[in-house]
């Protein structure tokens, strides 16, 4: 009930007090932080992905100077030889203002990555924009078949169907590359299955129909159970260590982190900085009311 409280009352709290809590889970405010965050994990066998924070603009002029700084970002983190690639989201570039441009500043992103021999993941939003995010993924991967991935949210009653429907453009030589998460935006019960169980069962569904038919996935989870029951499948099927690897975002579960990579597998960490950190963290918290005990901590016993 406490942690709860804490969660609703966070987004109202001065961004100062905020901070406390939020900078274990974020890289910081500019691209130098960023990049020394992403070198850090570097030098611990871990590769990122780095995040620039923003989303759901409302003018077009936000959109251009997202993909400005992103085009920077790529350039900066290729140039420094940052072992990693890139995410992004399409509300960034003005998914919901016009589709058609947002396609377009995406594309400029994704085609500079190939050209620095790279990969760009779009990210999967809230309900409305699947439609055009897988569409929007589509034609890319046409065009650019071994720089760009997509994310895929297991809560999401859709997921089965639409890899079922992707699956018919992948390929040995360029397979689809998935980031599969549990999801995190609020969304009704005809649109995402709600129980906590059901998503996981669904999580594993899905992971088991990725390496059935040979897909790329990134096992997006900080769930215990599931990294466990990840592990048995790896196993089941064979999955060679080239077709998959473990993905967690960016201060989260170290211990586990630690545990995965002593394992022997590959480990991706998700990098956000940006200025706009305070709606990622207030959402991040939303979505694991939990982590309000980390709060009292930065507040009461770090601050």
């Amino acid at each position: 009930m406490l942690n709860k409280l804490i969660a609703n009352i966070l987004p109202h709290m001065p961004k100062n007090m905020v901070w406390l809590f939020s900078k274990r889970y974020i890289a910081g405010e500019s691209i130098e932080d960023g990049l020394l965050a992403s070198k850090l994990l570097n030098e611990k066998g871990i590769e990122i992905t780095i995040d620039l924070l923003g989303e759901f603009i409302e003018t077009i002029d936000e959109a251009e100077d997202n993909k400005n700084q992103y085009i920077e970002i790529v350039t900066q983190f290729t140039k420094e030889n940052i072992r990693g690639n890139f995410s992004l989201k399409p509300t960034m570039f003005g998914l919901l203002i016009d589709k058609d441009i947002c396609y377009n500043y995406i594309r400029e992103i994704v085609a500079l990555a190939a050209e620095k021999n790279s990969f760009v993941r779009i990210d999967m939003e809230d309900s409305q924009c699947v439609d055009m995010e897988i569409e929007i993924f589509r034609k890319l991967k046409i065009e650019f078949p071994a720089n760009v991935g997509l994310v895929v949210q297991s809560y999401m009653r859709r997921t089965m169907s639409d890899l079922e429907s992707l699956n018919e453009i992948n390929t040995k030589e360029n397979p689809l590359s998935f980031r599969l998460c549990k999801g995190i935006y609020v969304e009704p019960e005809n649109v995402a299955f709600q129980g906590f169980e059901e998503v996981q069962q669904n999580f594993l569904s899905d992971l088991e129909y990725m390496f059935k038919n040979k897909m790329y996935v990134g096992i997006a989870t900080h769930d215990k159970f599931l990294v466990n029951e990840s592990y048995k499948l790896i196993e089941k099927y064979r999955v060679p260590k080239s077709m998959y690897e473990f993905q967690m975002l960016f201060g989260v579960t170290p211990d586990l982190r630690k545990s995965i990579l002593e394992r022997g597998h590959s480990m991706r960490v998700y990098v956000p900085y940006g200025e706009h950190w305070f709606g990622y963290s207030t959402r991040r918290l939303k979505e694991n009311p939990k982590m309000a005990t980390e709060i009292i901590k930065a507040l009461f016993v770090r601050g």
